[in-house]
């Protein structure tokens, strides 16, 4: 435990030596910022990189060059950051682009003549420096809404260009495009009895505390009455001035006794530290009621670098003859600060409010190896895989493993195996470990050795050994077959898999390889007809589509089209 204190507040002392230049960079946009997403925010299973910047809900606004540097990586990918361009610059920072709507100039170029090479959509290059140079206010490229973006905005970071550490861009003088004299807003404290005997409020149970506006502008909890182990947690957002946005919070800080006790703020971290976020955030309320709680407390220690934590972890030990004053500070990157005060009496309440009953024949122990396995199924938990301790509800009813449920967070992957001894070989080569939620079924990359299939995930739940004999299917809302469609700048199929899911897509025209662009939001593919493949005249037009276990179909038309202008 000490060791991880002493970790703790090294990285926090080596980041608060970093000096980062305030004028350096421009703005990669040309109107007045407006966040609809800030660097910390609590995302699904990770924090956020960077900033979400509103383009005006509109696709093809002009992206920047922040500074002077060179294109060092474009990833373009149907998932997450979509069209992607990295930029290092002199000063050993990266700025990164996402979500782009295309390239522009020679970057384009070179994608697109990269795509064709390597007949795929789906790209990585890496280059070096001197090989493509951009210039500060250089347009590198157009803002869009590709990869796993909810509307069009532009996705943009900094990261340190040897470790990778992504960076708030407030450290870069981006406060000055913004304006902020909004409080966070903190919308429930909660109070957490931390073990069997600890009693709270008459309650064994997490409780939202009651809060009243006092006359200085901070705000007082009602008393929390205790007899053991405790730990305090929050619900909070900011907003600024112009965004009118429900952001994340830039720093908390709690203090008992006067004397900090355990906070973080959003400065600096690493890719490693991102599904931290699950041991934060109390996981289980987040799960059942789509509440982030963050915990100011680590009942286990979890080695999240930006945490500033005593050695107590943030967990409370209420004892007699002693009354205490719990203060939660929560602020902005602007100063703006919203206090809580929380006064602490030590009493053994009878218990009104018992502890919650939980189904469980297993216990998992989160620093040891485990292995379970009942009839054809078993499950091997790695140490390390969960934060905590916990019992277990595992099960195997009706050919399904009933595997806990989603409300305890894994942190690495875990191994389920099924044994299938009752089809053929050629029966197996079209099956899959399925994760099954509701009536989804979801597609786990699976491998197979003779008769028992095996799969690594992160989630507990349903899962059951699937088949899946079904071809893709592929359609074209408006068909073009023998028309002449001389007016039209693209061609578009829509494709779709009822279980395994997508693994591949190909086009053809007149027998030669073509780009079709993957938007896996409309499951729609896009061809160019300005890549200057098409004929003029008659075109043949072959699509091939293949799922996760080999089923493939295949999609031919033919239409005109004259290519004078």
């Amino acid at each position: 435990m000490r060791f991880s204190v002493f970790f703790f507040f090294f990285c926090t002392a080596v980041f608060a030596q970093v000096e980062y230049p305030t004028d350096y960079f421009r703005s990669p946009l040309d109107i007045p910022m407006q966040l609809s997403g800030n660097f910390g925010e609590l995302r699904p299973n990770h924090f956020h990189a960077g900033f979400d910047l509103k383009t005006q809900q509109k696709e093809g606004l002009k992206v920047y060059a922040v500074a002077d540097g060179y294109v060092s990586r474009i990833k373009i990918s149907t998932f997450g950051n979509g069209k992607t361009i990295y930029i290092n610059h002199p000063n050993g920072f990266t700025s990164v682009y996402g979500h782009l709507k295309f390239a522009n100039g020679a970057i384009e170029n070179y994608i697109k003549k990269t795509h064709y090479k390597e007949q795929s959509f789906e790209i990585e290059m890496f280059f070096k420096p001197g090989e493509m140079v951009v210039k500060k206010g250089e347009v590198i490229a157009f803002s869009g809404n590709t990869g796993a973006s909810e509307g069009p905005h532009l996705h943009f970071e900094f990261r340190d260009s040897k470790t990778e550490f992504v960076i708030n861009p407030m450290l870069f003088g981006y406060n000055k495009f913004l304006k902020d004299t909004k409080k966070p807003i903190v919308t429930g404290v909660y109070v957490y009895p931390l073990d069997s005997k600890t009693t709270v409020n008459n309650s064994k149970r997490p409780l939202l505390l009651n809060v009243s506006l006092q006359k200085d502008g901070t705000y007082l909890s009602e008393k929390v009455v205790a007899n053991g182990a405790i730990g305090f947690g929050i619900s909070a957002y900011d907003t600024d001035n112009v965004s009118f946005n429900n952001n994340g919070v830039y720093k908390v800080q709690s203090f008992y006794n006067g004397k900090p006790n355990f906070g973080y703020e959003f400065n600096t971290y690493s890719f490693d530290d991102m599904r931290y976020i699950n041991a934060l955030i109390d996981y289980s309320r987040y799960k059942n009621m789509q509440q982030r709680v963050q915990k100011l407390f680590m009942k286990n220690p979890y080695n999240l670098r930006f945490i500033q934590a005593e050695e107590n972890n943030g967990v409370l030990q209420v004892t007699p003859n002693l009354a205490s004053l719990y203060r939660i500070e929560v602020s902005d990157f602007f100063g703006n600060k919203k206090t809580i005060a929380i006064p602490i009496k030590y009493d053994v309440l009878p218990t009104i409010i018992s502890k919650e009953l939980l189904q469980s024949n297993y216990f998992v122990r989160a620093n040891k190896d485990s292995n379970f396995a009942l009839a054809n199924m078993s499950v091997f938990f790695p140490a390390g895989t969960f934060y905590e301790d916990f019992d277990l509800n595992f099960d195997v009813k009706n050919d399904i493993l009933l595997l806990h449920d989603d409300t305890v967070p894994a942190h690495t992957n875990f191994t389920i195996s099924i044994e299938d001894i009752k089809s053929t070989e050629v029966q197996r080569q079209k099956m899959f470990i399925g994760r099954i939620d509701g009536k989804k079924i979801s597609y786990n990359p699976t491998y197979r050795k003779d008769s028992v299939f095996s799969t690594k995930v992160k989630i507990l739940g349903k899962y059951a050994l699937v088949s899946d004999t079904v071809a893709p299917k592929i359609n074209m809302a408006v068909p073009v077959e023998g028309k002449w469609i001389s007016e039209q700048k693209t061609i578009q199929v829509s494709i779709y898999d009822e279980l395994s899911g997508i693994k591949s897509y190909n086009g053809y025209l007149n027998g030669k390889w073509v780009l079709f662009e993957y938007d896996n939001k409309t499951r729609k593919l896009t061809h160019f007809f300005n890549d200057g493949i098409v004929a003029d005249g008659a075109n043949e037009l072959k699509v091939v589509v293949t799922d996760n276990v080999g089923n493939s179909t295949i999609f031919e038309t033919s239409f005109f089209r004259s290519q004078k202008k």
